[in-house]
């Protein structure tokens, strides 16, 4: 560090990857002060990408998704503040406020905040209405299991078909509603969409597109969903995967700039300069595609809290790394370089066809330039691409 952080402390609020991730890199880049990680679940911090697949199938549990065991933090002289929230944030003071009504001072803050599930404003107050973001979100469907035959997932992005593919597995029966024309329509192309629905329909999944979810209908316990083309669905289980919007209620209240979620720069830092911002909560400027963006994924999370990290220590690092993601669905892999909006062209490589060994690869153009590449089963050619797109 350019001044010793000795008599400095760095609040970090999140404690998913993000958060997680940025104290570790504290220590490594030379933070001798105090380091508060606080999460506002009860757990440790743990990876979520697996929620939707291995805890929900039951071949993982708590324990084996930790990001990081506790004697790590012990070790990095971090202390972890959990099922902890905060309530305020004072730029001017340079302080946050805990529900609890303790105050925390700070020199350096980081905000790793994520995302929130969108809920509908349907099927209030019944059992079995369900969202997919926390552990304890998982092991509440996971208690019902047992008992449900009959499933119903609203929204046809990664998160709704992981969990669609993961209970199809298990036995149940399916029916995913999308509100869009296509499944991913968000995400990727109308090949890459038409071969997961062709997928998923192999495996046995009901998958209705186009199906706007007007009621969630139930006594006490949910019992059928209805669509506005009046068509309705039985449930003794529903799981609402609509989407995220960035946690930046703490930013609003410091008066921080905000556009789709909370400003950084190329450098992570948010419009005060002693504060920063990693991982899902924040959008940051692109060289590659000259704009913007928000990202969703744990590879942001993780490569933007190293950069945070360094330039909190007061390094000049910029934050200029290839977008890429990944879904794992019944036994095949989608791993995605890139963002594939406003393509104008599409090449397709390899065979489509559901149970197709070889896998495929779909690339997406602008201006005759390559922006985006979605591999299934193919991890060669998406390092390949991932690795063109860097360049």
């Amino acid at each position: 560090m350019s001044e010793s952080s000795q008599n400095l402390r760095c609040v970090i609020v999140g404690a998913s990857h993000a958060g997680s991730q940025l104290a570790i890199q504290l220590r490594k880049n030379g933070w001798t002060g105090e380091i508060v990680l606080i999460g506002d679940e009860s757990q440790m911090p743990y990876h979520r990408p697996p929620l939707s697949k291995a805890v929900m199938s039951g071949e993982k549990d708590a324990d084996g998704i930790l990001l990081r065991p506790a004697p790590m933090y012990q070790a990095q002289n971090v202390t972890l503040r959990l099922n902890e929230r905060v309530q305020s944030l004072s730029a001017e003071n340079k302080q946050v406020v805990l529900v609890s009504g303790e105050v925390l001072a700070y020199d350096k803050l980081a905000l790793c905040t994520g995302a929130r599930p969108i809920r509908l404003p349907l099927g209030d107050g019944l059992d079995g209405v369900c969202y997919l973001r926390t552990l304890a979100d998982v092991e509440a469907i996971r208690a019902r299991l047992d008992e449900v035959r009959r499933v119903v997932v609203i929204g046809a992005g990664y998160i709704g078909l992981e969990a669609a593919a993961v209970l199809r597995k298990l036995g149940k029966d399916v029916t995913v509603l999308e509100r869009a024309e296509r499944v991913l329509q968000r995400v990727t192309g109308p090949q890459m969409s038409a071969y997961f629905q062709n997928l998923h329909r192999h495996h046995g999944v009901d998958i209705h597109c186009s199906a706007e979810v007007v009621a969630i209908n139930g006594q006490q316990s949910v019992e059928s969903v209805t669509c506005a083309d009046g068509s309705t669905f039985k449930a003794d289980l529903v799981i609402v995967g609509i989407g995220v919007v960035p946690e930046t209620g703490l930013a609003e209240m410091a008066g921080l700039k905000l556009d789709n979620g909370i400003c950084v720069d190329e450098h992570a830092c948010t419009s005060d300069p002693d504060i920063y911002a990693a991982g899902d909560c924040c959008s940051h400027p692109s060289a590659l595609y000259q704009r913007r963006v928000r990202l969703e994924s744990v590879q942001n999370a993780n490569d933007q809290s190293r950069v945070a990290a360094a330039n909190i220590c007061g390094a000049n690092e910029v934050y200029n790394m290839t977008p890429w993601f990944w879904s794992d669905q019944y036994d095949v892999k989608l791993q995605a370089a890139g963002l594939c909006d406003g393509y104008d062209r599409i090449e397709t490589d390899g065979s489509a066809e559901p149970g197709s060994e070889e896998g495929f690869v779909v690339t997406y153009y602008r201006d005759g330039e390559l922006i985006a590449a979605d591999c299934i089963n193919r991890a060669k050619d998406f390092m390949y691409y991932k690795k063109l797109l860097g360049s």
